[in-house]
């Protein structure tokens, strides 16, 4: 089985729709499609690591974001380094 190709844009275009706007979600639900299949983690991924932690508490409080995808998203937080 070939892996899907993972583009970067559209990681970052499912962030962005999905913690800042609400349009979308990582999941199939809400009347909403989710991510194309291979694009949940790198999804996460790119908001861990472009987004403010406020934005993605935000949608967590919208419930645009699950409890375990918070965690899961809020686990790929890179550490501050000094």
């Amino acid at each position: 089985m070939i892996s899907p190709l993972i583009l970067g844009f559209r990681s970052a275009n499912y962030a962005l729709g999905i913690y800042v706007y609400g349009n979308n979600r990582l999941t199939a639900r809400d009347g909403f499609t989710g991510v194309a299949n291979g694009y949940y983690t790198p999804t996460e991924q790119y908001a861990a690591n472009n987004l403010d932690k406020s934005v993605i508490d935000n949608a967590l409080t919208m419930t645009w974001i699950n409890d375990t995808e918070y965690s899961e998203t809020i686990a790929l937080i890179p550490a501050v380094t000094k």
